[in-house]
């Protein structure tokens, strides 16, 4: 059975108790600081981790539904020490950490978006007509795509996290629901047209195995909008890409999300979503209940709590144990609740993999 067909059918809820270790579904396994940690401990410098530690290969495309299209110019606005405050391509200006940036979170100082004006500027960098979003040659990555023994996804877009979040700031955005509602509407308005036209370039080329917006709409405890602004303002732009998924056959719809979604997910339900990643644990996401309440109708990616890791062997088995109930419900992939933290030895994380291979042999 290839990776491919392992992964529908677990997906499908119809190969319980089965292990797909997936390296990128939605996020990386490893940040560069805890690689260079297990380099140190004794992996090879050039160890490619999906064939290093025996993981399941997963490919995305789409189109970079969250990239800009030129994107702004990265400028080094202040160089100290230890930190640099910086604009990205994303336009965001940020003090971020010179070393070991990716593994310490920065410091948000400023957002391209701060009214209507700067939104209508923005527009040029979201053309979904814009040649540099698909491939140069249609029929040579048709080929490459029918040809594959592994899953492929396709990120259809982004409401919240990856897109408005990014462009107002988190706190700026949760203001202007009240402050400017209309102003959210039309962004989000501009975005579902955008995405869709991605989307549609895209599938009619390719048969995806599953899909994966990317929200980050959450942190601990709960999400950023109540359920009512979630109907109200978000719901119904899922609405016409999930319909062109699913009329494809793309039967598995993630949501990415840091946090706890959990009273998000019946609303995602509602319009065709029916996965979640990577349902953070340390947020108080609770799988098992979910997964009792909806069967067969959800699919998990993650539930892996990363501080577990740091911890001795008996922590580890318990953990191991956990995952081992969650595969035998069915419809879970096991992955670390987005990416294994520096303070996680080589020998844990080997051991959790030979433990979880041996309990699900």
């Amino acid at each position: 059975m290839t990776g491919r067909e392992r992964f529908l059918k677990i997906a499908r809820g119809e190969l319980k108790g089965e292990l797909f270790l997936p390296l990128n579904l939605n996020y990386s396994w490893f940040m560069e600081e805890t690689l260079e940690r297990w380099r140190r401990e004794g992996m090879p410098p050039d160890a490619d981790p999906l064939t290093f530690f025996g993981l399941d290969r997963i490919e995305f495309t789409g189109g970079g539904p969250y990239s800009f299209v030129p994107p702004f110019e990265e400028v080094v606005l202040e160089d100290g020490d230890d930190t640099q405050i910086v604009r990205d391509r994303l336009g965001i200006t940020q003090r971020v950490f010179k070393a070991h940036g990716q593994s310490k979170m920065p410091q948000w100082l400023d957002f391209p978006v701060k009214c209507r004006g700067d939104f209508e500027d923005l527009k040029r960098r979201l053309d979904p007509e814009t040649p540099a979003r698909y491939p140069a040659n249609w029929e040579a990555a048709k080929a490459r795509w029918e040809g594959r023994d592994h899953p492929l996804g396709i990120g259809p877009g982004s409401f919240f996290g990856h897109t408005l979040q990014r462009w107002v700031g988190p706190e700026n955005l949760c203001l202007l629901f009240y402050d400017d509602p209309q102003f959210v509407h039309a962004m989000l308005d501009y975005l579902e047209p955008f995405f869709l036209r991605l989307v549609e370039r895209f599938i009619a080329h390719a048969q995806f195995d599953f899909a994966s917006f990317g929200e980050d709409i959450a942190f601990k405890g709960r999400a950023f909008l109540s359920p009512a602004m979630f109907r109200e303002f978000l719901q119904p732009h899922y609405v016409s890409l999930c319909n062109v998924l699913r009329a494809n056959g793309v039967e598995t719809i993630f949501v990415d999300s840091d946090g706890n979604i959990d009273e998000l997910i019946p609303l995602w339900r509602e319009v065709g979503i029916n996965g979640f990643s990577p349902m953070e644990v340390a947020a108080g996401g609770d799988p098992f209940t979910l997964k009792q309440r909806y069967g067969d109708g959800i699919v998990f990616a993650g539930c892996v709590d990363k501080r577990v890791l740091a911890r001795d062997k008996a922590a580890i088995d318990r953990e191991v144990e956990k995952v081992k109930r969650l595969l035998d419900m069915g419809g879970y992939f096991p992955a670390v609740d987005h990416s294994v933290p520096p303070d996680v030895p080589l020998e844990n994380f080997r051991y959790f993999l030979q433990q979880l291979r041996a309990t699900c042999a």
